[in-house]
């Protein structure tokens, strides 16, 4: 068994597994932030206008019979 070897491999999973703990770390981080920005628009009291910002097309016209 080349030690040496064993060494570097063990060495390159070690390095491996940090990146994409790291990764996966800003990710979550990234996820939670959306999520409490998600929090404050829906808990405003400016609903219909954010409402209107995602379907502007709508609540223009009203059609009536008479």
């Amino acid at each position: 068994m080349d030690i040496a070897l064993m060494s570097m491999a063990l060495s390159q999973g070690q390095i491996q597994q940090r990146a994409s703990m790291s990764v996966m770390k800003m990710a979550m981080g990234n996820a939670e932030q959306q999520g409490e920005t998600v929090q404050k628009l829906m808990s405003s009291n400016d609903v219909a206008a954010i409402q209107h910002t995602a379907q502007p097309h709508l609540g223009g016209n009203i059609d009536l019979k008479v």
